[in-house]
Order: C-alpha cells, then sequence, then structure tokens
C-alpha cells in the first residue's frame, strides 16, 4: 500500500459529518487546536507555580493553583473532542503541542495573570471564528470557558496584589 492510499484511508476513517463547510471546520479547527496547545501550556505553568509556591501564603496559593490546573486540564478534552465533532483533526504529538501556543514557553516561577489574558484574546478570537460560521456549539463552549478563564484571571490577579500588603 502507497503512502497516498494510506493517508486516504485514514482521512475516511477519521471522517465526521458535518453542515459546516470544509473552510469553516479548517478555521475553527485551527483555532481550536491553538487553544488545546495555550491549555496545555497554562496548565504546566499553573502547575509549576502550584510545584514551587512558598512563603507565608504558601496554603492558599498552593490550593488556587492546584484547583484552577484542574479547571484548566478539564478543557482539553473538550475542546479536543468539538475539533472531532466537527471532521477536524486535532492534536497528536508534544511536539505538535511546541508549535501551537501563543503562549511562549518559560521557566518562570510565577504564572501572572496577563498570561490567562493572553489564553483570553486567543479564546475570544477562536469564539469569532466559530461565529462567522454559525457554529453556536463552539461559541457556547468558548463563551464557558471565557467565563472562566476570567474568574481564575480575576482571583489570581487579586491574590497576587496581596503579596505587597502587610497582614
Amino acid at each position: 500500500m502507497n503512502k497516498s492510499a494510506k493517508k486516504t484511508d485514514v482521512a475516511s476513517a477519521l471522517d465526521t459529518p458535518t453542515d459546516l463547510p470544509q473552510e469553516g471546520v479548517d478555521k475553527i479547527s485551527a483555532a481550536l487546536n491553538g487553544l488545546l496547545a495555550d491549555a496545555f501550556a497554562l496548565y504546566l505553568k499553573t502547575k509549576n507555580f502550584h510545584w514551587h509556591v512558598s512563603g507565608r501564603h504558601f496554603r492558599d496559593y498552593h490550593l488556587l493553583l492546584d484547583e484552577q490546573s484542574e479547571q484548566i486540564f478539564a478543557t482539553t478534552d473538550e475542546l479536543a473532542e468539538r475539533v472531532r465533532k466537527i471532521g477536524g483533526t486535532t492534536l497528536k504529538s508534544i511536539g505538535q503541542i511546541a508549535k501551537l501556543p501563543s503562549i511562549k514557553d518559560n521557566n518562570d516561577d510565577f504564572v501572572p495573570a496577563h498570561e490567562m489574558l493572553r489564553e483570553l484574546a486567543a479564546m475570544r478570537k477562536a469564539r469569532g471564528i466559530a461565529d462567522d460560521y454559525d457554529d453556536c456549539a463552539t461559541t457556547s463552549i468558548l463563551e464557558n470557558f471565557i467565563d472562566a478563564t476570567e474568574r481564575r484571571t480575576w482571583f489570581l490577579f487579586e491574590a497576587s496584589r496581596d503579596q505587597g500588603n502587610a497582614d
């Protein structure tokens, strides 16, 4: 079997019926895969700070960041499954994830709130793309994720403001 025939077999095996135009499937899938890569990057950054937090507010920050990392990780399955539901293909490897995130890699010990704001901007853009193709299911998922991300950003911002205040 040649590579072309094998590729066609795989494509037909993964074909999912949808009423979205192929252009919409491609654009929405690309946007959601970017968000998926961002979610994995932000998850690891959040866990990094969770693992390395110290100081007088250790317990509060440790628990807050653990809760936030669980929320972030929970989005990954929904994003990937939405891509598949509309007939797209999703991320397959760490290498592919590394090529896509808008959240840049670093080894900082802290996840600043502005990293979550970048994720919010990417979610709003993806929501706009889904809206352009009347994909209300994707827009609905993203609206819920936007709200949850705004909440995480708010909590992290408020917790970090307290760092400079004396008790």
